[in-house]
């Protein structure tokens, strides 16, 4: 008897491949890179620079405190995958909060005219 859905499907989100991507190269580095999380927030800073809606943006980022919640709860997860994942939240969270920064900053920027 097969189950409907792979042991190893992941519940399905909009964000899951930015959350899949997060967590692959979080977990293929050997040492923190302390400046991913900006370099990051500045691809999508270039993104927002090149008309992209910043609203988009951030859901793109951003990994909403409920669907970290469903992932935690869920029984077939390992404790490890569990702990990554609050590791990609905070992750995601930081980065979110660079990229906000960064689009304050061009609003308040004076413009030439």
């Amino acid at each position: 008897m097969t189950p409907n859905r792979s042991e190893w499907d992941l519940p399905s989100s909009r964000g899951i491949g930015i959350l899949a991507f997060s967590l692959m190269f979080m977990m293929a580095r050997d040492e923190f890179d302390a400046l991913a999380p900006q370099r990051e927030a500045a691809f999508f800073y270039g993104l927002f620079l090149r008309g992209h809606d910043v609203d988009t943006l951030r859901q793109d980022i951003d990994v909403p405190r409920a669907m970290l919640d469903k992932w935690l709860t869920a029984h077939d997860f390992e404790v490890s995958f569990r702990e990554n994942l609050r590791r990609v939240y905070s992750y995601r969270k930081q980065v979110l909060a660079i990229f906000d920064g960064l689009i304050s900053n061009e609003q308040m920027r004076p413009r030439l005219q």
